[in-house]
């Protein structure tokens, strides 16, 4: 029975480590370490308990990892530029890839802007669409009035 404490111990310890770091990462191995202490109470030699323990933690780890991701990050708020993407702004200077010119106004900040497509020109006053931020340039798609 000691063989199944030290991995119920060994849960704890890394349940504690994941409550205070909150990164997704000694959870999956405290699961492996509970299945591990399972089969130490069944009489599993420490061979089994040790691969066991691998194993669970392995596949918790490859299969519920990504799907925890996708859960907790998908509440997290868009901040600076990201938060840009998908808003309306007004040019303020004509939009020509060819001149590699093009600046946009939007929440009182000017960007440089350009079109997504190089055949387009934007006139300055129009409304456009920021569809993506590359580096310091906001590309753009003109809106129908």
């Amino acid at each position: 029975m000691t063989a199944a404490l030290c991995w119920l111990v060994a849960m704890v310890i890394l349940t504690v480590i994941e409550c205070i770091s909150l990164g997704l990462t000694t959870i999956w191995f405290a699961g492996g370490a509970l299945i591990a202490a399972i089969a130490a109470a069944l009489g599993a030699s420490l061979f089994v308990q040790i691969v066991l323990c691998i194993v669970v933690s392995t596949l918790l780890l490859i299969f519920t990892r990504p799907w925890a991701m996708r859960f907790l990050n998908n509440r997290t708020v868009k901040t600076n530029a990201e938060s840009l993407v998908g808003e309306i702004a007004i040019v303020t200077m004509e939009v020509d890839n060819l001149k590699s010119e093009g600046q946009i106004q939007i929440k009182g900040s000017y960007w440089t802007a350009r079109s997504t497509d190089d055949n387009v020109m934007i006139a300055k006053g129009k409304r456009v669409r920021i569809e993506e931020i590359s580096g310091v340039k906001c590309l753009v798609v003109p809106v129908e009035e």
